[in-house]
């Protein structure tokens, strides 16, 4: 017998210097890291919630310091779940003997006696609630407050405990519950959270909202009695709502949020992401997209589409891939990112390239019938119009948007060369060769996207040079390193044209929604078969692209740039410019170019009987030849220039041979009319535009003081607008600013 008690003892010492040596041996590598796919938490620029996305395993899950968690949710789940944790070493004795009395007397597990250390333990390696489970809890529990101290134990115990609704930790359930994180929570968001936690499915606040009061006020009773908080404070937060109005997980900006989580991937190694979007105005613009589609439904449109950038930085400010992202599978699908035709949106970079391969602003291109040999047969390019117009300057057939100069051009510079250039523009959705496309590239007969459209457009305010999006404020997320896409001078050109609202004129009327009071430099596209329908503004400050038409590729109903994207990218400028200073142009002047006088018909310098037009040109680019093709009131044509003869008719050869009784007719104020200073817009840039016809030089006067330009600053009040052409003639009009 004495053998048997001594082998017994012996075996006791054996299994307890075992378990002395097991607990004393260091934790397993990696065994307290946090889980490897955190949710992510993704914010606009100014820290509000955009969402919140779950784990792999599908918790909500957001790791934050002790040091990060308001010292109230401690007191309530040490006073909840463990309130002799900071006197014991990871088993409470007096626990476990209570729990011991209830279980012989009920036959049954009763109260486990778990301590938060032990709770740890099982939430580390998986042990069960049975007895076996608990002993091996015990265990770990010893060995835990053998090698942590109890700062590190509460962090471990309140990252990882389950509190309903998918959200583990309290600052996932913090911002799950009440709309912030755990640094922020009052007294009885405290108690909630510790109150649920023993049993999160049962006494979920968004299922059992009476079961989770009752279980908060339980955990307000137990703060109170652990000396935590007094009576005044309890009886304060018992009259407090449950859970925060609209609690429930935000999905704000859904195109754009999906976009960044794509991008950045669940081994980010982020939580929190802080990006560049500005929900306030993505808000604004979401309602304008849905205003679009509704206000064009009639004329089969149903989708549109509005990307945002912050041309210094490339930074994101807004991003509405859809009118509702949740309308229907279709909703869904993101118009920024997917590529479609963009129609003569491109058309500025081809002129960019022919202005560095030795075109001018003031060239003159062919806009008459030509057939080019292709692959596929004979391709005649033709104009939105219908019509052709002869001799027309780079100038105005950029403005203009006509179709038959940029395929000439294109021609002339190469389809490989063309396709180069755009792709350093960043439309890395061009990935058919040159061949593939043919001469139609120039008119945008090859899929990009909306993105790559306005950081193209974007690197024109940049001065030529390619810059990558940034998605966040860190500038961490970014998709090329810089390049250059045209020279400084040919980027300053085109911008100086896209704004000449007068070289507008001829393709687009006087009336158009283009005309803001600061500068902005705005091109449209409309694919074949009016199917997709494009419109870009770019300032010196933002770049603003719109997209219209139907997800599904069917027509619309002669919608174009002006009257379908037009309208969503004025008010789209303007909402961003109400909160982005929208700056100034890069200005030809800025990289070396002077204004040259040449003849609107000949693009030569101009003669004495020349309608002549104020060009810009690049250093050495200026016509040195002046025109002799009007000479005594006619006009010479040289033989080679025969076939453009429908548009020598269309231009007058000197000012004075205007019919008389046309004489000079005001378009811009005319009499009655009323302007107002848009809200938010810096009064400097709160201008009109001054237009008149009938006349090739026109100067201006208001109130009868003398302008330097033809673009005057809006005062209150009364005034008197007059035109006077260099003939005597003019034309005066009254008009009120409000």
């Amino acid at each position: 017998m004495k053998r048997l008690v001594a082998i017994g003892i012996a075996l006791v010492g054996l299994g307890a210097a075992g378990l002395g040596a097991w607990i004393a041996w260091p934790l397993p590598a990696g065994f307290l890291a946090p889980p490897a796919a955190p949710s992510m938490t993704v914010r606009d620029r100014h820290g509000i919630v955009l969402r919140t996305t779950r784990a792999v395993d599908g918790s909500r899950r957001r790791w934050v310091a002790l040091t990060d968690i308001d010292p109230q949710v401690v007191q309530a789940f040490v006073a909840v779940e463990d309130r002799r944790f900071f006197e014991h070493h990871g088993v409470d004795g007096r626990a476990v003997g209570r729990a011991l009395v209830s279980a012989i007397r009920e036959g049954r597990v009763v109260s486990g006696a778990s301590t938060i250390t032990m709770q740890l333990a099982r939430m580390l390696t998986g042990a069960g609630r049975s007895w076996p489970g608990k002993v091996a809890q015990v265990a770990w529990a010893w060995r835990l407050e053998a090698h942590m101290g109890k700062q590190a134990i509460l962090e471990q115990y309140l990252n990882r405990v389950s509190l309903g609704q998918g959200a583990v930790g309290v600052d996932a359930a913090s911002a799950l519950y009440f709309g912030g994180g755990a640094g922020t929570v009052g007294l009885a968001h405290a108690a909630l959270l510790a109150g649920v936690a023993h049993a999160p499915a049962r006494d979920d606040p968004f299922a059992a909202p009476a079961r989770a009061r009752a279980r908060r006020a339980y955990a307000l009773a137990r703060v109170r009695a652990a000396g935590y908080a007094t009576g005044a404070d309890i009886e304060r937060a018992s009259l407090e709502p449950l859970v925060a109005r609209g609690a429930a997980a935000a999905f704000l900006a859904p195109h754009f949020t999906s976009h960044v989580l794509n991008v950045m991937g669940e081994d980010a190694g982020e939580t929190d992401i802080v990006t560049s979007l500005d929900l306030g105005l993505q808000t604004e613009l979401e309602a304008e997209v849905r205003a679009t589609v509704v206000a064009l439904r009639t004329r089969g449109v149903r989708q549109a589409a509005v990307v945002v950038l912050d041309n210094q930085t490339g930074q994101v400010l807004a991003w509405v891939g859809s009118p509702d992202f949740w309308a229907d599978s279709a909703g869904q699908a993101d118009m920024v990112i997917s590529p479609r035709q963009p129609g003569s949106a491109l058309k500025p970079f081809v002129y960019g390239l022919a202005f560095d391969h030795g075109f001018t602003a003031g060239s003159v291109l062919a806009d008459v019938a030509r057939t080019y040999r292709t692959a596929l047969g004979a391709y005649h390019p033709r104009n939105y119009d219908r019509r052709f117009h002869g001799p027309v300057r780079s100038r105005e057939a950029l403005a203009s948007s006509y179709n038959v100069p940029a395929v000439g051009l294109a021609d002339t510079l190469g389809v490989e060369r063309l396709l180069w250039t755009l792709r350093r523009a960043g439309f890395a959705s061009l990935r058919q060769s040159g061949e593939y496309y043919g001469l139609g590239l120039a008119l945008g007969n090859g899929d990009v996207t909306l993105l790559e459209l306005a950081n193209a457009y974007r690197s024109l305010a940049l001065g030529g040079a390619w810059h990558p999006v940034q998605l966040t404020l860190g500038g961490g997320v970014s998709d090329g390193a810089p390049r250059r896409v045209m020279s400084a001078s040919s980027a300053s050109l085109v911008l100086d044209i896209l704004s000449d609202a007068d070289a507008r004129v001829p393709g687009f009327g006087t009336v158009t929604p283009f005309d803001f009071a600061f500068p902005v430099a705005v091109k449209t596209g409309t694919s074949r078969h009016f199917t997709d329908n494009w419109a870009v503004g770019t300032t010196g400050g933002f770049t603003v692209a719109v997209w219209a038409g139907n997800f599904t590729g069917q027509p619309m109903d002669g919608v174009s740039g002006v009257t379908g994207a037009g309208p969503l990218l004025h008010r789209a400028v303007i909402l961003t410019a109400r909160r982005y200073a929208p700056g100034e142009l890069p200005s030809p002047a800025s990289t070396g170019a002077m204004p040259v006088r040449i003849c609107r018909l000949s693009g030569m310098r101009a003669g004495p009987e020349c309608p002549y037009a104020t060009e810009w040109f690049a250093p050495g680019t200026a016509p040195s030849t002046t025109c002799d093709w009007h000479v005594g009131g006619r006009v010479h044509v040289p033989a080679v220039f025969a076939e453009w003869a429908p548009r020598v008719d269309t231009i007058a050869p000197t000012a004075s041979a205007e019919p008389a009784e046309r004489g000079v007719r005001l378009l811009s104020p005319q009499e009655g009319d009323r302007y107002e200073v848009p809200p938010g817009v810096d009064r400097r840039y709160a201008t009109i535009a001054l237009r008149a016809t009938g006349a090739s030089d026109v100067r201006w006067w208001v109130d009868d003081r003398p302008l330097a330009t033809p673009r005057w600053t809006l005062v209150p009040g009364v005034h008197t607008v007059t035109a006077r052409a260099a003939t005597g003639e003019s034309a005066s009009a009254q008009f009120e600013v409000q």
